[in-house]
């Protein structure tokens, strides 16, 4: 009986020392994720009076029934499909493009692909702060405009309601593009040569041969690109702030911008909570999507 015990104790200590080596990244977590979350939750069905520094005052469903009469907000979520829309497809398809010819063996190819990874690791401070100036009405786009005969005058990239939120987009292309080569370039070469040889053999050569072969095996990593970066363009947010700050007549305003100039800006606290839960919801279904490739790929 004595041997049973001490067996029973031994099992339940193995079973409980994971969870004591989890259990400080959990506690931090809850300090810093859960717990602010769930204060968001019950904020946004309160308000706050004339003094932030009073308790909220419980008000239900009114922040809900009040953003869907928000214009601006609907701005916003218009703005952050549109963003969706032009951004995920060329994330998922160009990337994939460019690691098909970083993978040629080539001499030198290594420093192409640090070249293509470059803009990954500038600061999007920086990186945002040189596109405006190239964006500048005296910027370097501008100039080889005029220098070449194809317009008049500059164009207002950051100043037009119908160009400003383009303009941004591309920033965010550019500065993703090297991070999803280096997943497809990650998937590539797992793919055996053998395969080639057999398609070559088989008369598929050339860019054929990626349209046989490295397409259909390339599926759950295109998948998982465009779960990864709809969720960051849904997120958007350094671009915006640097660059237009939502303007002009809120063209280029994401959900997440919103969220930060009704915080931060125009101090409406429990209002902000309510859109941010939107976000979140939209967020969480992108990240489930994500979840369901991951499974798939294991199985």
């Amino acid at each position: 009986m004595q041997e049973l015990s001490k067996s029973r104790k031994s099992t339940l200590w193995r079973s409980l020392v994971p969870y004591l080596f989890l259990a400080p990244a959990l506690i931090v977590l809850g300090l810093t994720v859960f717990w602010p979350a769930l204060q968001a939750l019950y904020l946004s069905f309160t308000v706050y009076g004339f003094d932030v520094t009073q308790p909220p005052l419980w008000i239900g469903l009114e922040n809900f029934q009040a953003l869907l009469s928000d214009r601006t907000f609907w701005t916003t979520v218009k703005n952050t499909l549109l963003y969706l829309i032009g951004v995920v497809p060329v994330l998922a398809i160009l990337p994939l493009l460019l690691a098909i010819l970083v993978n040629q063996k080539l001499r030198g190819i290594r420093w192409f692909r640090v070249a293509y990874y470059t803009p990954v690791v500038i600061s999007m401070v920086v990186a945002g702060i040189a596109w405006r100036w190239l964006y500048a009405e005296n910027g370097f786009f501008n100039q080889i405009l005029l220098g070449l005969g194809l317009t008049a005058r500059g164009i207002p990239w950051l100043t037009s309601p119908a160009l400003a939120l383009p303009s941004v987009m591309l920033v965010t292309v550019w500065k993703g593009l090297g991070y999803y080569m280096v997943i497809y370039l990650a998937g590539l070469q797992t793919i055996p040569a053998d395969l080639y040889e057999a398609a070559a053999i088989e008369g598929s050569d050339g860019w054929r041969k990626h349209w046989d072969i490295t397409f259909p095996l390339m599926r759950p990593y295109i998948f998982l690109v465009t779960v990864i970066s709809a969720i960051a363009a849904t997120k958007v947010f350094e671009e915006v702030y640097i660059m237009t700050q939502g303007g002009p007549l809120n063209s280029s305003k994401t959900i997440v911008y919103y969220v930060y100039e009704l915080a931060f800006q125009e101090l409406e606290l429990s209002y902000a909570c309510t859109v941010g839960l939107v976000l979140f919801l939209v967020i969480l279904t992108l990240s489930i999507l994500r979840l369901m490739s991951d499974r798939s790929e294991v199985l």
